[in-house]
């Protein structure tokens, strides 16, 4: 299992607009995150600086690079776009973050 952390960042004022979100993910997204393999897949708020913290498990994350193509991912990325750091395409700003130290 591979993984991935990444930051990206929240507009301010929004932080319970983007949980409620996440807590009505849509049924389609789910299933598409599972195609590509992603598992334990979890987001984190640094209320103080408005910074999400991603972590996500997968199978290969190559296979991550296909998710920009799927409609479902455009059109969520659209309806998360009012109240986050977006780029051009309305996908989230996100930001890798490099592994310095792992513990199983």
């Amino acid at each position: 299992m591979q993984r991935k952390a990444f930051k990206m960042y929240l507009l301010p004022g929004h932080s319970a607009e983007y949980k409620k979100r996440h807590d009505e993910i849509w049924p389609e997204l789910g299933v598409l995150l599972h195609q590509v393999g992603i598992q334990n897949y979890s987001i984190f708020l640094d209320e103080s600086t408005r910074t999400l913290f991603g972590y996500l498990e997968a199978s290969d994350l190559s296979t991550l690079d296909s998710l920009s193509a799927q409609g479902v991912m455009k059109k969520w990325w659209a309806y998360m776009a009012d109240i986050m750091e977006t780029n051009p395409d309305h996908s989230p700003v996100a930001i890798d973050l490099t592994p310095v130290f792992y513990f199983a």
